[in-house]
């Protein structure tokens, strides 16, 4: 099986719930690598064995055709390109990043990346040239936090209209979440 083949398989199953499929052989073993800006998502959490699973339901399995490495930055988010290169250097195949430092930083040293969840909206943050035509080695979920946070914000005001004051609080370093600052921000008139 291509890398191309294996980054779209890996893509699906993080995409969606692992569907039952014919195992495949492969003399490769490929490496899986996950990061996190905070804790890594370890092998025995319920992320990484729901995504483990649905590799194994297609043929790779963890010490046979499939090895996985999974790293945080511990909340330091300086430490992810040094984490990124030595992914890099060890030669994984494909990243499940979390976040859009994680994500930002394996583009930049072209990882072939899924993006798992929390890396805001792919094309403001500039992940992806556009929805339709992508381009480079990013995939995954997306989603319009910008447009949630807004509507959370508008529910709340809803819920007490004599809310004058809420306090938010993001990392200015990330992207993503300054895009859904600013939206609240420009949402709650300030």
């Amino acid at each position: 099986m291509k890398r191309r083949e294996f980054i779209g398989l890996l893509s699906a199953a993080v995409i969606m719930r692992p569907q039952d499929s014919a195992a495949q052989s492969s003399a490769k073993t490929y490496r899986l690598a996950s990061l996190t800006g905070n804790v890594p998502i370890s092998v025995g959490s319920p992320n990484a064995t729901t995504l483990l699973s649905a590799m194994a339901q297609r043929g790779y399995t963890l010490g046979n055709n499939l090895a996985y490495d999974a790293r945080g930055a511990g909340g330091e988010i300086g430490k992810i390109p040094q984490l990124i290169e030595d992914f890099k250097a060890s030669g994984v195949d494909v990243l499940v990043a979390v976040g859009y430092p994680a994500a930002l930083s394996a583009k930049a040293a072209g990882i072939p990346t899924v993006i798992a969840y929390g890396a805001g909206d792919p094309v403001a943050t500039g992940l992806v040239n556009s929805l339709a035509q992508p381009g480079g080695t990013v995939t995954g979920i997306s989603d319009d936090a910008a447009l949630l946070s807004t509507k959370r914000l508008s529910l709340l005001k809803s819920l007490s209209p004599n809310i004058r004051k809420v306090a938010m609080l993001w990392n200015k370093n990330d992207l993503g979440m300054s895009l859904r600052y600013e939206a609240s921000a420009k949402a709650a008139g300030g």
